[in-house]
């Protein structure tokens, strides 16, 4: 029997949760179907199933064997339909993965937009600040910010988010004016902790580039709690413009030496490198591209 057909009947099998409901599946016997799956662990050198005479359970490595070969075989139904010149079903599950902080202030709204489209698709988001593996983690689309990407993946540059000065208007009326980049030598700055720079702050403008030592007694791990940080009036900080962008608009926040520039954050739709992907990965895809660059505090990447 071929790889892609005993993979099939391997799926059926955990999904049905017996080699006899997968054998009626097939209309055929249930020896045929457990015969097949020896042969797949034999091949392998694993065993994926444990068996007892009232029920099957996955092995640790069949949970993973299980993940993959959903994947496998939905990438071969969809090469088959483009072959065939078929247009797939909008339809079925993707598991998205972004940061806390653009998931929670940006990403939500649209994907609840997207599903709204789409009355078909299920959309699961997983919201983290790490670094994974896409195909580890089962994950369809990822957005993630900055230049450290995952592994084995393909990566697009659809937008970037110009870092800010910002303080709310009640600190900027108590403190020392802030004239030139290093003006931030007076002032409590606020910063997201374990950044490879550090307290190091770089400012450029067309004609100069100076680097600035800040100091603070406060640093935070999240982009949400540095946006409330900004708010409370303790200090003053830097951000990405889609991180604050909405409180400059309505005032909570002022941005600080406009003229002076800072690197950019990059932001990437990132997904795993293969050939064929589900329509609605696709379609995803397309309206993320679309949407993301428009979002607060965003522009779209030139290309």
């Amino acid at each position: 029997m071929d790889s892609i057909q005993s993979l099939r009947l391997f799926t059926r099998v955990v999904e049905l949760g017996s080699f006899s409901a997968a054998a009626r599946e097939e209309n055929t016997g249930q020896p045929t179907i457990s015969k097949v799956i020896a042969a797949l662990e034999r091949k392998l050198g694993v065993r994926l199933l444990e068996r007892t005479t009232t029920s099957l359970t996955l092995t640790d490595e069949g949970a993973r064997f299980y993940e993959r070969s959903k994947r496998v075989i939905e990438e071969y139904a969809d090469a088959v339909a483009d072959v065939r010149g078929q247009t797939q079903r909008l339809a079925g599950t993707l598991l998205v993965n972004a940061p806390v902080g653009l998931g929670e202030l940006r990403l939500n709204a649209l994907l609840l937009e997207f599903l709204a489209t789409y009355p078909e698709i299920e959309i699961e988001l997983v919201l983290n600040d790490r670094v994974i593996d896409l195909i580890e983690e089962g994950v369809d689309v990822a957005i993630r910010l900055g230049d450290e990407l995952p592994p084995h993946v393909v990566a697009r540059h659809i937008a970037s988010s110009p870092r800010v000065l910002v303080a709310t208007p009640e600190y900027i009326k108590r403190s020392q004016k802030v004239r030139r980049p290093e003006d931030l030598a007076q002032h409590e700055y606020i910063r997201y902790a374990g950044i490879a720079s550090g307290s190091m702050m770089e400012f450029s403008n067309a004609a100069e580039k100076i680097v600035v030592a800040t100091t603070g007694r406060y640093r935070v791990n999240s982009s949400l709690a540095l946006r409330q940080c900004f708010l409370a009036g303790i200090g003053l900080g830097t951000a990405p413009a889609w991180l604050v962008q909405d409180l400059i608009d309505t005032g909570a926040l002022v941005q600080l030496l406009p003229k002076w520039q800072m690197a950019s954050q990059a932001v990437h739709l990132v997904y795993p490198s293969r050939k064929y992907q589900p329509l609605r990965t696709r379609t995803l895809l397309q309206f993320l591209a679309g949407r993301v660059p428009h979002l607060p505090g965003l522009r779209a990447a030139v290309s």
